[in-house]
């Protein structure tokens, strides 16, 4: 299953939620995410489908080996994107919500050049 960008926002929403240490439920996606519960149940359970993430019998969800692949790697291009925008001047919340939509489409060639330029300079 081919991920598409709205199945790449809550692995990234998992694995950012995750690494504040706390056991992540459905609702504290809903709350991240301020999306309804209706559309994340549908969501974890494609992700679920899709072997991104397990799901444990009181709830608790778990990014698979491929799940915390793809994460980690869109976690990186957010952070980065987003220092490279706050560099050049822009505001941070926008910088933060630009990053945001163009980790998922920027090409790995594009990316690497940028974060390369980034830390070899």
């Amino acid at each position: 299953m081919a991920l598409q960008e709205s199945g790449e926002m809550y692995l990234e929403t998992i694995y950012v939620l995750s690494k504040k240490g706390a056991n992540v439920r459905s609702i504290d996606i809903c709350e991240h995410l301020g999306y309804s519960k209706p559309s994340v149940s549908r969501a974890v359970g494609l992700l679920k489908n899709g072997n991104y993430i397990s799901v444990s019998p009181e709830g608790y969800i778990t990014l698979t080996d491929i799940g915390i692949e793809i994460s980690k790697k869109l976690f990186e291009r957010h952070t980065i994107l987003s220092e490279i925008l706050i560099n050049l001047g822009v505001d941070k919340q926008t910088a933060l919500d630009d990053a945001c939509r163009i980790e998922h489409v920027i090409s790995e060639q594009s990316f690497k050049a940028l974060k390369d330029n980034l830390y070899n300079k």
